[in-house]
């Protein structure tokens, strides 16, 4: 950024910048007043006198027009990937005085795109203005950002001045869920017999509580249960539900978000769990995520928001120690074929593999009937409701 422009955001953001009105006329005025001084001419003195006082007023009125609004932001309602963010801002005028010729601007996040900014005629004395717009989502994530910017250069156009108003917001964007028919990774994971498993869990429940998954706190629940760390990550108080023994068996399906993947496979990946999530809770009503940054998860609205912040190569990073699978038949997506090395008895997977030349873990794979090899190339909602090989 150059000189000039840091000079004129300085200005504007802290005082007020001349627009090329403003120098014109200020030239003017230093102009007239050079020849009132050559000439001793009064009328020259009132004149630059005038353009002067116009001066003045054009720098304290755009200052005094934005310094009593205040800014509101409506919740922001989660999306999947494609359909648009609802955006509404409040604009409030407190003042017994209209506030005329306004430009609003919101600082998106780069990542959702350029900042987002409408003019505003007028608002009218002890009044909300109401601004919603929306706004494409090209990607999944979960965005923040805080600052919205107050533009104007009322009444004369001569000097811009522009101030910031800190607004927190927080934008959802879900990954896409494919609407599958069937899908054999899921109806088959069932079928594996439970004996060892349910022995496993007592063996394990012996020894400690297991979490089953975590639900918004309700007013009575042991603040014991509540899970902090994913309570601060969410916003919100998530407490933790035991395992308790049945005999049914639970579908777990994990991401193994520790591991390095190539950008675009990762993608595949979340919306392949997303989809199998939501197919498996139309199924069966005992279904869980899992994520190394995460652990066990159970419920729509809190999967989808995990698989929308969840980045490939970073959950494994988290300053506190990763969780653990759980050693149950679950159903695996890595790009990591090593991994399949220790997944337990009865487990499913889904492969991405790095390089489709490596033929030693794609036949391994294919062999032992562990799952399926996807190909990149070709649509994945097809894939994942073939059958097994």
């Amino acid at each position: 950024m150059s000189i000039i422009k840091q000079t004129t955001e300085w200005l504007e953001t802290n005082w007020v910048n001349p627009a090329y009105g403003g120098f014109l006329l200020a030239g003017i005025a230093i102009c007239f007043f050079g020849a009132a001084t050559n000439t001793m001419a009064g009328w020259l003195y009132v004149i630059s006198a005038i353009i002067f006082a116009l001066l003045v007023i054009a720098v304290i009125l755009p200052v005094r027009s934005l310094n009593h609004l205040s800014v509101r932001r409506r919740p922001i309602s989660p999306v999947s990937v494609g359909d648009q963010l609802t955006i509404e801002l409040e604009i409030e005028n407190p003042t017994l005085r209209p506030q005329t010729l306004l430009q609003i601007q919101d600082m998106l996040p780069p990542e959702l795109g350029a900042m987002t900014k409408t003019p505003v005629a007028n608002i009218p004395a002890q009044s909300v203005h109401r601004w919603v717009y929306y706004h494409p989502t090209p990607k999944r994530g979960v965005y923040r950002w805080h600052q919205v910017q107050l533009r104007t250069a009322t009444p004369l156009g001569l000097f811009w001045c522009r101030r910031r108003r800190y607004v927190s917001a927080r934008a959802v964007v879900y990954p896409t869920v494919l609407p599958l028919t069937r899908c054999p990774l899921v109806d088959e994971i069932g079928k594996e017999d439970s004996m060892q498993v349910q022995s496993d869990r007592k063996s394990q429940s012996l020894s400690q509580d297991l979490t089953k998954a975590l639900r918004p706190y309700r007013v009575g629940d042991p603040t014991r249960l509540i899970h902090w760390r994913t309570s601060a990550r969410y916003g919100e108080l998530l407490v933790r539900e035991l395992e308790v023994l049945t005999g049914s068996q639970e579908i777990i399906i994990c991401l193994d978000s520790s591991s390095q993947w190539h950008p675009e496979d990762f993608e595949q990946a979340v919306i392949a769990a997303a989809s199998m999530y939501s197919y498996a809770c139309r199924t069966q009503p005992n279904v869980k995520l899992w994520t190394p940054i995460t652990g066990l998860l159970h419920g729509s609205s809190v999967v989808l928001e995990a698989l929308a912040a969840t980045q490939a190569g970073v959950d494994g990073k988290a300053e506190e120690q990763p969780y653990l699978p759980p050693y149950l038949p679950l159903i695996w997506l890595t790009q990591n074929p090593l991994s399949l090395n220790s997944l337990p008895p009865g487990s499913r997977c889904l492969l991405w593999p790095k390089d489709v030349s490596v033929g030693k873990p794609v036949q391994q794979l294919k062999r032992d009937s562990l799952g399926i090899v996807i190909n990149t190339t070709e649509p994945l909602k097809p894939q994942l409701q073939q059958p097994i090989q």
